[in-house]
């Protein structure tokens, strides 16, 4: 029985496999749409569209570098477990990805879904590889830098927290000190590069905060507004140091700051940092419950 590219993504849509997987169903099926999607079923594919409604909190933030095209990639995958996320195979799929992401350049993750990645797309590849793990796989985000400068990466306790930071003007024997800097990032999480690129509106923000936490202060209830906001203003130079990288305090020698270290060595022009799973909200689950609810089933059956 033939069968057509629209029987095609009629399977994939509704097994959730990829186009490869599910046209070589089909012609396993010899074009039978019901016999192609047990074919999948029995393959273990279709099962990985089950899992696309599960939380994945866990995961690894990633780095590739292509220094000869001058590009650098962060990138972060989830799946459910920490398990996972620790294993040779689960790492081989950041890496893979990453190096499409170098190649490619997409504009997000939609767009990275549909790049070519072996002999299908990134979408197929993540599809079969949720299969094949058996826990819901997700990319989550990236960051793409190219430049005629130099990339420099730090990937800390195997993928919890990634940085990438660019630099220009890297002088000779720098090398050590830009990598001291990426190590800076992760341990500081700085927001900004150098004061002057704090927004009107965030400096103005905390310059409220601190007048009002002033103001509530009896020692100070008596001063004149005007005179706050001058001891506001020298304040701020502690909000630097805590948001600003050149103006933090360096981490292996807290008596000179970032910039001090830095000297004319180098210029970092820009920085990305990926703490693992930041913002997504983990499931927690009632081990009782879960056991009380398998035990259930089990009586059933």
């Amino acid at each position: 029985m033939a069968f057509t590219a629209k029987d095609v993504m009629t399977l994939r849509d509704k097994s959730g496999a990829g186009m490869l997987d599910c046209k070589k169903a089909l012609t396993d099926a010899d074009g039978d749409m019901e016999k192609a999607a047990e074919l999948l079923r029995e393959r273990g594919i279709a099962k990985a569209v089950k899992k696309e409604g599960r939380i994945a909190a866990e995961g690894v933030v990633g780095a590739y570098v292509c220094e000869k095209c001058g590009v650098g990639v962060l990138v972060e995958i989830n799946c459910e477990s920490d398990f996972v996320s620790k294993g040779d195979k689960f790492h081989g799929i950041v890496a893979d990805v990453a190096k499409v992401i170098a190649e490619n350049k997409p504009a997000d993750v939609e767009a990275l879904n549909a790049c070519k990645l072996g002999d299908g797309t990134v979408k197929d590849y993540i599809t079969g590889a949720t299969a094949v793990i058996g826990e819901k796989i997700a990319i989550r985000r990236f960051e793409v830098y190219e430049t005629s400068g130099k990339i420099e990466t730090y990937i800390h306790m195997g993928g919890k927290v990634g940085v990438m930071v660019e630099a220009q003007d890297v002088k000779e024997g720098a090398e050590e000190t830009l990598h001291d800097i990426a190590l800076q990032i992760a341990a500081s999480k700085p927001g900004y590069v150098t004061r002057e690129e704090v927004p009107a509106e965030v400096v103005a923000k905390e310059k409220e905060i601190m007048l009002v936490q002033m103001q509530n202060d009896e020692k100070n209830a008596k001063k004149p507004k005007e005179i706050l906001e001058k001891i506001v203003t020298g304040k701020l130079g502690k909000f630097y140091s805590e948001a600003c990288l050149m103006d933090q305090p360096f981490v292996k020698d807290d008596s000179q700051t970032v910039a001090q270290v830095i000297g004319s060595k180098f210029k970092v022009t820009r920085f990305v940092r990926y703490e693992m799973g930041e913002g997504i909200e983990k499931k927690h689950e009632d081990l009782s419950a879960e056991v009380a609810k398998q035990v259930e089933a089990m009586k059933k059956n």
